[in-house]
């Protein structure tokens, strides 16, 4: 449905975009996930036609669109803070991208009034845009991009404005109902949260780079890199070296003598010997109070809280361990800040191993 082959933007010296290339399914629901300044708006901008690719193209159901502006490209935009017109009420607001597109005078009331019933704002076509809350509001930005009916709908973080609750109730509706309309859409945003639970994909970029592309669980099961590891949930990173290798897995060595098996990242070269950085999820280590007896298995490395936080389903710890700081989840017997402990994976949990050089 949407194709971006080699897209780049340049900013006189400053490479906002760097070689993108990517695939959106028709109805596919598809978000673009980085920190601030890494090229995900610039690149949505593109794909609208509101910047101009300074490289590669964006093909749109077979057709090159990159040269074509944006009102020939039959695509949507929702934008961060949703860009109404105040002069006008909300039927107005909706039926404007109706005018643009050339819609028939005759039929625009009811395809507006459509589009207000689809976001649950049937009735409030008389209501001036400022009687509106920070989500209806929202929700108007959303009739008016797809009262055109357009083949792709992109979204420039138009729920970061709303609280949380009401961004998190905002973000599931959204969700259920691009897909009872079958609508493409593009989502840029940099909360990982929000990308979790709406993405069908996510395409994860760092620096004007497409650094990996995947379903949710994919991305966070198996991370390309230390940085989508870092940037998808919490990730903890141990120094280590390869002891010995075997297809897929590797024994990892730590300067303490303790040993963890680990998955391989995919397409590293790990040979025995090799220096490692070992990343483990908070939900992936289990802890013990040192003081709790027995003997400190081969396994475990041993550490001290430095910080305890308890989040209501969980409690998270901060241990320091050598030179580096680990997050663990639960367990712990309730330790306590300043205590020694001792922390090992899951059973049912390998850690994974990145070469050291990896970013």
């Amino acid at each position: 449905m949407l194709r971006l082959a080699d897209l780049g933007r340049r900013f006189g010296d400053v490479v906002a975009v760097d070689g993108v290339s990517l695939e959106v399914a028709a109805g596919e629901f598809l978000t673009l996930l980085g920190p601030s300044g890494c090229g995900k708006t610039t690149t949505l901008r593109m794909i609208a036609g509101f910047e101009t690719p300074t490289s590669g193209r964006i093909v749109l159901d077979g057709r090159d669109v990159t040269p074509i502006p944006p009102q020939g490209r039959g695509v949507g935009m929702v934008f961060q803070n949703y860009a109404l017109f105040t002069h006008m009420d909300v039927a107005e607001n909706v039926a404007f991208g109706l005018q643009a597109q050339g819609a028939p005078r005759a039929e625009i009331p009811a395809r507006v009034e459509r589009a207000l019933e689809r976001v649950e704002l049937g009735g409030y076509g008389k209501r001036r845009v400022q009687e509106l809350s920070g989500g209806q509001q929202q929700r108007v930005a959303l009739a008016r991009a797809m009262a055109p009916e357009p083949r792709l709908l992109l979204l420039d973080e138009p729920l970061s404005n709303l609280d949380a609750a009401l961004r998190e109730r905002t973000r599931s509706e959204l969700r259920a109902l691009l897909k009872e309309l079958g609508i493409t859409a593009v989502f840029v945003t940099h909360d990982q949260e929000e990308a979790f639970a709406l993405s069908d994909r996510i395409a994860v970029l760092d620096r004007g780079r497409l650094q990996q592309v995947g379903t949710p669980e994919a991305l966070y099961a198996r991370p390309a890199n230390p940085f989508v590891a870092g940037f998808l949930g919490r990730a903890s990173f141990l120094a280590g070296r390869v002891e010995s290798r075997r297809e897929e897995t590797a024994v990892c060595l730590f300067p303490g003598g303790e040993r963890w098996e680990a998955r391989v990242a995919a397409g590293a070269e790990l040979k025995a010997g090799a220096a490692v950085r070992v990343m483990a999820r908070p939900e992936s280590l289990r802890m013990r109070r040192a003081a709790s007896g027995g003997g400190r298995g081969g396994r475990e490395l041993e550490g001290v809280v430095t910080e305890r936080r308890f989040a209501g389903a969980a409690t998270f710890y901060r241990v320091r361990t050598g030179r580096a700081e680990v997050t663990v989840q639960g367990g712990g017997g309730d330790a306590g800040e300043g205590e020694a402990v001792y922390f090992r994976p899951h059973d049912d949990a390998l850690p994974i191993a990145f070469p050291a050089e990896a970013e």
